[in-house]
């Protein structure tokens, strides 16, 4: 229970940072912002809680400052971009302690700067069409001139100067606030928001670099899953926008359409309208003979300046054969045009002109062309008897609406990237806490278990090891974690029974294997202790060869052991030969020796009925292989079956060696024991001939070990 509430006491610190970092960024820029002074000040405390609480906190705090700010600084919320990559990058630097290095702050500052630099003047320019600062626009328009690049890059450079400040100041604040807080609380701050006992940094980075075998790691698919979902969100919210504002745009424009041509009828006599047809006068001409006209083009002339989006504002009259203009705003036709001129009907209007010749009112048609779009409005004015007189033709362009929704993305972009930011750093650290860490603990725990099964001791530490996990997920994840360890816990203690077990069966087989070979040996007068030495020269000659990377394929633990515990029974099968041979103390007959060369075969004979009796036992097939072929020679010339090469067992290459160096070094009934140096020549001389020349060499690099084990048993020979 206190753990827990020393991680809520802690994460409500996180909270307080947020806020009270929050504030003192605002504090900051609003005064930065009063007294005019060209810095900003609005990242001292995004730093301070990045570096303090981590990403998604430093986001936060930087979100929240630029949506603020914009209270009191215009299209402050457009830069909120700037101050979440401070954040990302303050989290980064502080990560492992960088900031303890001079050379590191300098870096970083300068890092900052150029973010805000680049990024600033590019965000200025693209909102506010040039620099921020007057006097800084002032002071670049006079060295750059009237060249637009040219002033871009010297603004740049200016911005870049400010940064420098500016961000110098925030990280060196910053972090003499980081200083103040003790190293330990600062890692429970920073870590309050964990589901599990906190990793170090190279555990984190382990999990972090780690690679899927298969398929995608659960971070890069959540990460994926959370910018799909924003941007798809973005983009969405984006055409939802634009289209409104399209729409809104169209009302507009056919408002002011309409009001156009409301205000044109009020200077139309619909009585005039044939005698100004029948005059074939220029607009100019008829003017200067009928004031009316005059004052009446003068007025529809003043309405199409009154409203900047009108493009052109026209009286015509519709007839089947055409139209006949009375009056257009376009200045050419004043001076050169003819009045009653007949036309043909614009492309846009023949689909309406039926209803147009009878004179009926028709809805306002949209137009786009690559010239750009418009809405075209056809306006009836009737004469004292009713009859449509003439029709007031209004173009109101919409094409500052592409602008307009240029700009409308640009501005919810840079908008929509503080919230974006905001929804993947929260949901990437969601993943982190939540997933990500525990599951990359875990199965890096549950690997560990895995490859250290066979090792009782190592198997208890990582039992403990993935207890003090601790995960806390208050979901399936704990479940699934606490099932884990219930089941490690289990399979721990059921390898030491299987252990135990084990033990106790292998005392008991090399008990019955030493009482074996005991029964055979006891009948030949002047072996010894040859089984016990033979067995520890076959280990040292197989940890000999696994240290040298030889037969790397097949010299296992397992099977070092199994050639240990049966090499007691190489020589099983002189059980058959008679004592008089075994004993004799004078050189063996060709005869003698024949029936001598028999235990080969006779215990590779008894081997192999043992082993069908008990199937499966490897430790019994390796002691039927140096039964039956530890006389074999390297060259081929050994019996029983005249086998050469690596086509001889290993395990009888192996015993080859340290039954003939047995041999050699101890007495016999026939041969006092050859000296040492004398028994080492022997076998090295027969590396090649003999012997396995692998064999031979690591058991001549391990004399020390033989000569432990000739120590060992040191009369017993006798």
């Amino acid at each position: 229970m206190n753990s827990f509430r020393k991680i809520d006491k802690y994460r409500v610190i996180r909270v307080l940072a947020v806020i009270g970092c929050t504030l003192l960024n605002v504090l900051l820029n609003f005064v930065m912002n009063r007294l005019n002074v060209p810095l900003y000040l609005d990242t001292v405390g995004t730093i301070f809680t990045a570096a303090l609480c981590g990403t998604f906190p430093g986001v936060l705090t930087a979100v929240a400052t630029n949506f603020i700010c914009e209270i009191f600084a215009a299209d402050s919320v457009y830069y909120v971009f700037i101050g979440i990559l401070i954040a990302v990058m303050s989290s980064w630097f502080t990560r492992n302690e960088r900031y303890k290095s001079k050379k590191n702050i300098v870096l970083f500052v300068g890092l900052l700067a150029l973010i805000g630099g680049v990024v600033g003047t590019a965000f200025q320019w693209l909102l506010l069409g040039g620099i921020q600062f007057p006097f800084m626009a002032e002071t670049a328009n006079s060295v750059s001139g009237s060249v637009p690049v040219l002033n871009y890059l010297v603004s740049m450079l200016f911005i870049l100067a400010i940064n420098i400040v500016d961000k110098g100041i925030a990280v060196v604040a910053a972090f003499l606030m980081i200083h103040l807080i003790p190293k330990e609380t600062r890692r429970k701050i920073r870590t309050s928001g964990w589901k599990q006992a906190p990793l170090a940094l190279d555990e984190i980075r382990t999990i972090n670099r780690e690679k899927r075998k298969e398929g995608t790691s659960i971070k890069v698919r959540i990460s994926l899953m959370l910018m799909a979902a924003t941007v798809l969100l973005l983009v969405a919210f984006m055409w939802v926008s634009s289209k409104l504002a399209y729409e809104s745009e169209v009302s507009n424009s056919m408002k002011t359409a309409a009001s156009m041509a409301s205000l044109a009828a009020m200077y139309v006599e619909p009585d005039t309208v044939d005698d100004i047809l029948e005059s074939g006068m220029t607009p100019y001409d008829y003017a200067m003979d009928n004031k009316d006209y005059a004052t009446a083009h003068n007025n529809l002339r003043k309405i199409i300046k009154s409203f900047p989006d009108a493009e052109r504002l026209t009286v015509c009259r519709i007839k089947a054969d055409g139209v006949y203009t009375v009056f257009d705003s376009d200045p050419y036709f004043y001076m050169g045009g003819k009045l009653g001129e007949r036309h043909e009907a614009e492309e846009i209007l023949r689909p309406a002109m039926p209803e147009l010749l009878r004179g009926g009112r028709i809805e306002p048609i949209r137009v786009n062309t690559r010239e750009g779009s418009y809405i075209c409005l056809m306006n009836p004015i009737f004469d004292m008897n009713g009859e449509c007189a003439a029709y007031i033709g209004v173009d109101v362009s919409t094409a500052g609406y592409s602008g307009y929704v240029r700009k409308l993305i640009l501005n919810m972009m840079l908008m929509f990237a503080g919230v974006f930011a905001l929804i993947l750093s929260y949901g990437l650290k969601s993943a982190r806490t939540y997933l990500i860490y525990p599951i990359g603990s875990l199965e890096k725990s549950i690997d560990g278990f895995m490859q250290n099964i066979g090792d009782q001791d190592k198997l208890d530490e990582n039992v403990k090891k993935l207890q003090k996990l601790d995960i806390h997920t208050d979901d399936e994840l704990e479940g699934l974690y606490n099932s884990v360890c219930e089941m490690a816990v289990g399979t721990s203690e059921q390898m030491r029974s299987i252990r135990l077990l084990a033990k106790k069966n292998d005392n008991m087989q090399a008990g019955l294997i030493i009482t074996m070979a005991d029964m055979v040996e006891n009948r030949d007068s002047d072996t010894g202790a040859h089984i016990l030495k033979t067995a520890a020269y076959v280990r040292i000659i197989l940890e000999g060869l696994r240290r040298k990377g030889y037969y790397s394929e097949k010299i296992t633990d397992k099977y070092i052991k199994d050639v240990e515990m049966s090499a007691p029974l190489h020589d099983v099968g002189k059980i058959n030969v008679s004592d008089t041979i075994l004993n004799k103390p004078e050189k063996l007959t060709d005869e003698e020796y024949e029936i001598m060369k028999t235990h080969t075969t006779a215990g590779k004979k008894i081997l192999e009925n043992a082993i069908s009796t008990v199937k499966g036992e490897n430790y019994l097939k390796e002691a039927r292989n140096m039964a039956a072929y530890h006389h074999e020679r390297w060259d081929g010339k050994g019996y029983p079956e005249g086998l050469h090469g690596q086509v001889i067992p290993l395990s009888a290459r192996v015993m080859a060696v340290a039954d003939v160096f047995d041999a050699l070094a101890s007495p016999r009934v026939y041969k006092p024991a050859f000296p040492l140096e004398k028994a080492l020549q022997i076998i090295r001389e027969g590396a090649g001939t003999q012997f396995d020349p692998k064999c031979v060499e690591v058991f001549l690099d391990s004399i020390a070990d033989v000569k432990k084990v000739l120590r060992k048993y040191q009369g017993q020979d006798q």
